[in-house]
């Protein structure tokens, strides 16, 4: 399941995240934000045919999120994404506020279009990043949804993330202590589509 608040040159993609550690199988869950920028697409039908709306390029993540060994709501391994080359996102970025205070932290990032703690804000069209950043309440808002602590079961989480069954068989396949996996949390993403 994932939101979308699209704007006229980009969009807020909020979900809830499920991720493997492929070092020692610990397994994460929270809420993902990514900041993307919308494809411009050519016109196509009449003037009242809907128009295919593309989310490109991410410019921005973050995950608040918890390890599903951790206290829930203790945001421990919560961190973010300033930057990516193509699709890749950076390495994780840790900080202190994040881990904190992770709804007051986004709502800053939101409310100042990523222009926190010395970073440059995020390449937005002007018209498009004034009007993000006082949508901040409402992207927190929607990112509350997807809270660790608000998703209590592997079939919970099974179903929020269920759109993202290929790339958790991806992390399965490339761990390098399958030994350590719990099997029976991730057997909803195990099975065939």
């Amino acid at each position: 399941m994932q939101q979308i608040l699209a704007l006229s040159r980009c969009a807020v993609i909020v979900r809830h995240r499920f991720e493997i550690n492929l070092d020692d199988a610990s397994m994460e869950h929270g809420s993902q934000i990514e900041l993307r920028e919308l494809v411009p697409q050519p016109r196509r039908g009449s003037e009242s045919a809907a128009q295919l709306i593309t989310a490109g390029r991410p410019l921005f993540r973050a995950d608040l999120s918890d390890r599903l060994s951790d206290e829930p709501g203790s945001y421990g391994v919560a961190h973010f994404h300033p930057e990516f080359s193509n699709n890749e996102p950076c390495p994780r970025v840790w900080d202190a506020a994040l881990t904190a205070s992770p709804w007051d932290w986004l709502r800053d990032q939101v409310a100042s279009v990523g222009a926190v703690s010395g970073r440059p804000a995020w390449p937005l069209d002007p018209a498009d990043a004034h009007e993000l950043s006082g949508l901040a309440e409402t992207v927190v808002t929607m990112a509350r949804q997807f809270a660790p602590e608000r998703c209590r079961s592997a079939a919970e989480c099974y179903q929020l993330t269920r759109d993202a069954r290929e790339s958790v068989q991806l992390m399965i396949e490339y761990l390098r202590r399958p030994d350590l996996l719990d099997t029976q949390w991730v057997s909803p993403w195990r099975e065939v589509a």
